[in-house]
């Protein structure tokens, strides 16, 4: 400054960008931009994958709610969820959907009893009792029974299982309700097994080893200390199993038959509500018709079914969940 005053120049500010340090400087921001774009972009594409399921689920239920409030315009409601009498496609209409509801009940009900006993001791066996290399070998082979596509479990049940019942019960139905069941609690096996068996070790091990000291045997931790601490997440494989089987449709619409009724003759036939909607979606009915419209109210209930089986999951893992430090 003193320079300056000698001089008479006025001090100009150096610019920064120009001096011999600016090319680190930007050299050393260039990476945090880029990781911060890269970030961000992360952050967009998982949004946008997380409200997808949100923008399926609101999609469904636009595609099913004009056509069901205009079938409930014809019929109403009370009389389509409490009538007894499911002849739609017949010249004397009725619309009770109470025979559909019971099929797909009474079918899921079978599976269930297949499926829970089995899945259970499965999920037991694999936690609690099998080494590690028996482990590595049978969860995997159980699990293949998912990848089975449901039209084979259907022919399965049709060819197979059905000579046996009608060689054990010769009453037996050629579509009959408790082949499909049988047939389904297979299918649906592994999502018991694997649901509980993630339940049941994810238990903390020092709640073992304190049954261990106390005397107990293995056994007795297994069903005093270990399934009480993971029901929650057992109740919760019981009820998705359960959603499962309700939506299921290739297994009842090739070997459970399409007989709408209400009753529980697990050797006759019944028509579930997926085994009708298939029957109408074979094109056959006119569209704008209310025969058509019947496609998208048995939909709306079912969807509404496995709907509140899934909320119903969810707060039973949330309400009963054990806490471990």
């Amino acid at each position: 400054m003193l320079g300056a005053r000698l001089t008479g120049r006025i001090p100009v500010a150096q610019d920064v960008n120009s001096s011999p340090g600016a090319p680190e400087v930007r050299s050393q921001f260039a990476p945090r931009r880029r990781r911060a774009l890269i970030e961000r972009g992360i952050h967009v594409v998982l949004f946008i994958c997380a409200a997808a399921s949100i923008l399926t689920t609101a999609g469904i239920i636009f595609t099913l709610l004009g056509e069901t409030l205009a079938f409930f315009r014809e019929v109403p409601i009370i009389d389509f969820l409490t009538g007894t009498r499911w002849t739609p496609l017949f010249v004397s209409q009725s619309f009770g959907v109470l025979p559909l509801v019971n099929g797909t009940l009474v079918v899921a009900l079978v599976a269930i009893v297949v499926a829970v006993p089995i899945g259970l001791m499965s999920a037991i066996f694999l936690s609690e009792y099998a080494p590690a290399r028996v482990r590595a070998a049978v969860k995997p082979v159980l699990e293949v029974l998912a990848g089975i596509p449901t039209v084979v479990y259907g022919y399965f049940a049709l060819l197979f299982v059905t000579p046996i019942l009608r060689d054990i019960f010769p009453q037996t139905q050629v579509f009959n309700v408790l082949s499909a069941g049988i047939v389904m609690g297979f299918m649906i096996l592994p999502m018991m097994a694997s649901i509980s068996e993630d339940a049941l070790r994810v238990v903390p091990r020092a709640l073992r080893e304190g049954a261990f000291a106390l005397g107990a045997t293995k056994f007795q931790v297994t069903v005093r200390v270990v399934v009480p601490a993971a029901l929650s997440g057992i109740l919760a494989a019981i009820i998705l199993s359960v959603s499962r089987a309700i939506g299921e449709t290739m297994i009842v619409s090739i070997a459970a038959g399409l007989q709408p009724k209400v009753g529980f003759d697990l050797l006759s036939s019944m028509e579930t509500m997926t085994a009708y909607i298939v029957q109408v979606s074979l094109g056959d009915t006119p569209q704008d018709t209310i025969e058509y419209r019947t496609l998208f109210a048995v939909g709306t209930l079912l969807f509404l079914m496995t709907f509140v089986m899934n909320i119903l999951s969810d707060w039973i893992v949330r309400r009963y969940r054990e806490v471990y430090e």
